[in-house]
This record gives C-alpha cells, structure tokens and sequence, in this order.
C-alpha cells in the first residue's frame, strides 16, 4: 500500500466515523433570550401573538426588506410564508399552534429543506408592572431533512445558538422599542 493510499484511507475513516457520529449525538437544539420590557403583558402579546405586526420589530423584516411575506389567518392556525434571496432570511412558512393570551405565544416553523422547529414567546408580569419577555426555539436537528444531510444537521445543532440568538436579541430590542414607543 502506497503512501497516499494510506491517507486516503485514513481521511476516508474519519469521515465515515464523523458521518456515523452525526446520527448518535444528540440532536435536539435549544436557543432562548429574555428582555424586560417595560409594558404590560396585553400590549407586548398583540405584537408577538399576529404576525401582521412582526414587520416592526423581526430582525429579518430589516435584512431584506424585499423578500416576499404572505400572511394568511388570523388566531391559532394564522400562517406566515416568507421567500428572500437573502440566505439569512431564506424560504419557509410559520404557523401559529397555540395562543394563552397574554401569556404565551406558540409557532411551528418550516425552513424549506433545512429541517422543522418551533418557537414560543413567554410573556412573564412582574412586580414592578414591566414584563419579561422570553423567545425561544426548539428544533430536533435532523427532522424533516435529507437523510445524508441529517449528521450535518446535527452538527449544526451545536451552532444553533450563536446562528440565531443575536437575532433574537435584535428582535426582542426591537419589539422593546416598538412598545415602549
């Protein structure tokens, strides 16, 4: 055996461990923010609970603002789809799964073939008559992807937090200076 054939071995080895290692790590992912926003709950779940308002506040309403939106419904079933040439904004459609006004706002979101999630809003009184709001994301990594893209999604899932909780961050800054406006 040759010198390069060994590397090649080799090299084919790690990948094919790395590719089985894919579908054995943990594959759900979380990213959570809070803010205090200084408004009742009522007044910040009207923003977050009709994606009609989301244009004022989403960070990625900014990122492009020419990107197609279509927002159908209104309530528990109120769908929102997006199409933007702007990878960070993509394709995909959000759903509204469950409403506990004003507490709690729940989404089922698709991103084309880059897999499923679902996000929430916790809208939380407190003493002072100010709310803490938290939004959050859960996404099993490899469902709703390709199988040969479901170890890359995994891997992904690791970098979930530092790909989507500046957004949030930006948008929870956002909806703060929406409402308290």
């Amino acid at each position: 055996m040759t010198q390069l054939s060994r590397v090649i071995g080799i090299l084919f080895g790690v990948l094919a461990l790395l590719f089985g290692l894919g579908f054995l790590l943990p594959a759900h992912a979380h990213v959570e923010r809070s803010l205090v926003i200084d408004a009742p709950p009522e007044q910040i779940f009207s923003q977050v609970s009709d994606f009609n308002a989301w244009a004022a506040w989403s960070p990625w309403a900014s990122m492009d603002p020419d990107a197609q939106l279509t927002v159908e419904g209104t309530g528990v079933g109120q769908r929102m789809i997006w199409s933007s040439a702007n990878p960070q904004v993509g394709e995909g459609s959000q759903v509204v799964t469950a409403l506990d006004s004003p507490s709690h706002v729940q989404t089922h979101l698709e991103f084309d073939e880059q897999g499923l999630a679902d996000a929430a809003f916790d809208l939380t009184p407190t003493a002072d008559g100010q709310t803490q709001v938290t939004w959050s994301l859960d996404a099993e990594m490899r469902e709703g992807v390709p199988f040969v893209m479901k170890p890359v999604s995994t891997y992904m899932g690791f970098l979930m937090d530092g790909m989507v909780g500046g957004d949030y961050e930006t948008g929870l800054q956002n909806l703060k200076a929406v409402v308290e406006n």
